[in-house]
């Protein structure tokens, strides 16, 4: 319960923070998907710490392992399973936390709930259960790609209070994959350097916003009215850890314009419907419309700081807490590809339903994909 996401595209991830190993089982992938290690891989080891100064000095190679599902690096149509060791974990660092509650973190709701923890990092509150949240969205991706051509791109937006500009269309991987911090303004990026540095000699934190974009979306992903495509997107996003707030489009600044500044007026392009703005951020009514998807997410502060703070025993003694071991500063650059695997995950799953809903006798109305044009997954169209 509350450890599978996805209806067509499945995954279950599993594993701990400091326990042995940590991995995904992803069930519903398409057989004869061309499934690369080294494209899994990749996206670990943006994932990865101690990638850089400003990230935790944990020491992890993240190794992937494929344990099932694929054969000549093709998926059977069989569940995937993927696994990466813990190399680097280190319980005994928070013996000092056995019996304490960290703030802001998950030790009192988890104790509370199921009365019993993980107090070794956290467990399952980790940020390092995303690893099977990245390594099954690379996969997810692939098919994507395959399919439509779609690109998924994230980058860091604001940190703490400093904002970087630019425009959509610099958000593309090599860009942002020039900076430790991921950002696309390169001017911005080094403030946002020196800012982490600063927060982390101080002993204390900061968060930010990450914005991503899919392009070449299909038109007609999501569903009346529990599925709608943004519902799904938010909680994807809002799953990560340490997430606050989601946007789509125009978002919360939306609210501050009338309807007629608003709307985003159709055109016909080419025989293709578009429309000329995009403050829809490419879904309407819960379904895309071809336009690009647009979205923001909020990420608070890390909440291990070594800032000495007020808090609670388990036998309800107060205590003061200054916490040790090794933490990000910021988890906004090592954030930015498991926003990307979790968009690759809701959109994977929704063009799996569209495809199974749409028969190859469905007309499409203009702008939309038609079906014969989605992925055909079978021997022949791999030996193209």
């Amino acid at each position: 319960m509350g450890n599978v996401f996805g209806k067509l595209f499945s995954i279950s991830t599993w594993g701990e923070s400091h326990g042995p190993a940590i991995g995904v089982n992803i069930d519903g992938c398409p057989p004869l998907v061309p499934i690369v290690r080294e494209e899994i891989q990749a996206e670990l080891d943006r994932r990865r710490p101690g990638q850089s100064r400003i990230t935790t000095q944990r020491r992890e190679a993240d190794i992937v392992e494929i344990l099932s599902g694929v054969e000549a690096s093709l998926s059977t149509g069989a569940p995937i399973a993927l696994l990466v060791r813990n190399e680097d974990a280190r319980p005994e660092a928070y013996e000092h936390l056995k019996d304490l509650y960290r703030p802001s973190h998950a030790d009192y709701t988890y104790q509370a709930k199921y009365g019993i923890r993980a107090w070794q990092g956290g467990g399952r509150a980790s940020a390092r259960e995303t690893i099977g949240r990245v390594a099954a969205g690379a996969i997810a991706r692939r098919i994507l790609k395959d399919a439509h051509d779609v690109e998924i791109a994230a980058c860091v937006k604001r940190i703490h209070d400093i904002e970087a500009s630019y425009d959509l269309a610099a958000i593309t991987r090599e860009r942002v994959e020039t900076t430790i911090v991921r950002c696309p303004d390169l001017e911005a990026a080094e403030k946002m350097i020196a800012r982490i540095e600063e927060v982390r000699r101080q002993g204390d934190s900061v968060g930010g916003v990450i914005e991503l974009v899919a392009r070449n979306v299909p038109v007609g992903l999501g569903e009346p009215v529990f599925d709608r495509l943004e519902a799904d997107l938010a909680k994807a996003m809002r799953s990560l850890p340490a997430t606050k707030g989601f946007e789509i489009g125009s978002g919360l600044a939306g609210t501050f314009l009338m309807g007629s500044q608003h709307n985003d007026p159709f055109y016909l392009d080419g025989g293709k419907v578009r429309t000329r703005t995009n403050r829809s951020g490419g879904v309407q009514g819960g379904i895309t419309n071809g336009e690009d998807i647009v979205i923001r997410v909020a990420f608070k502060p890390t909440a291990t700081i070594q800032k000495e703070q007020e808090t609670l025993t388990k036998s309800g003694e107060p205590t003061l807490l200054r916490a040790k071991g090794r933490h990000d500063p910021c988890v906004l650059p090592r954030a930015v590809p498991m926003v990307e695997a979790m968009a690759a995950l809701v959109l994977v799953d929704h063009w799996l339903r569209l495809r199974a809903q749409r028969g190859p006798e469905v007309k499409s109305s203009p702008g939309a994909t038609p079906p014969e044009k989605a992925m055909p997954l079978d021997a022949e169209h791999r030996k193209e």
